[in-house]
């Protein structure tokens, strides 16, 4: 796909994540990753919704800006997840409602931030971790990430909200999505001890779809802060 359609790609899935109210006013950010190296990322102050694919920042691979408009403060957070998920070719990060509000319950594992309550959770996100509150566009995020090890392709910000990698943009949103969806089905069955998946039919998933899960027991004692 050459850059062109990859910009219109972008300003797609924009306009339906915003459309759907997965991520309000100019929130959230979408970056691609480009077969030189450099990547393309969404505008800073910039609604999903209302993107110009001309305007798209496109940035080299050292993180300098190319062409178009600022891009996201939320680089750093892009860049430390391209470096610990090496095969990562899109990062999709939003602030939606329900995975925002799962952030900041007491009780949220930080190492498996979500029970494995549907099979398809699993398949798309493998998972995901809970990185302590920063500033946006802090650039201390990025420690937090790579402390993670590359382990875990979905990443929840403490009351910001997820920051999800794919093997293309289309996984990243639709992992993003299931994240989200998953979110709200752990708020809707909170305190109502709900049947999650056994261990054995979690090892089922694995062997059948080929998946990586992240161990939580490797994440333990990171400092969340």
């Amino acid at each position: 796909m050459n850059e062109t359609a990859l910009r219109e790609q972008i300003c797609r899935y924009g306009r339906s994540l915003f459309e759907r109210g997965l991520t309000p006013g100019s929130s959230g950010n979408i970056s691609l990753r480009l077969p030189d190296g450099g990547w393309l990322v969404t505008p800073t102050n910039a609604s999903l919704g209302f993107l110009d694919p001309a305007r798209i920042s496109r940035l080299d691979g050292e993180g300098r800006l190319v062409s178009g408009d600022k891009p996201t403060k939320e680089i750093p957070l892009h860049t430390a997840l391209y470096e610990s998920r090496t095969d990562a070719k899109a990062i999709v990060h939003l602030h939606s409602t329900h995975a925002v509000a799962v952030s900041m319950l007491p009780e949220i594992d930080p190492r498996q931030v979500l029970p494995p309550l549907t099979p398809y959770y699993l398949m798309r996100t493998g998972g995901t971790a809970l990185v302590p509150y920063y500033r946006p566009g802090d650039p201390a995020v990025a420690d937090a990430i790579r402390g993670l090890a590359g382990k875990y392709s979905s990443v929840l910000l403490a009351n910001h909200g997820p920051v999800v990698a794919g093997d293309s943009l289309e996984g990243a949103v639709f992992a993003t999505e299931e994240l989200e969806e998953t979110a709200k089905l752990y708020l809707l069955l909170r305190n109502l001890n709900p049947r999650q998946l056994s261990p054995g039919q979690i090892a089922d998933l694995v062997s059948h779809f080929g998946l990586t899960l992240p161990d939580p027991e490797d994440h333990a004692g990171h400092d969340h802060g």
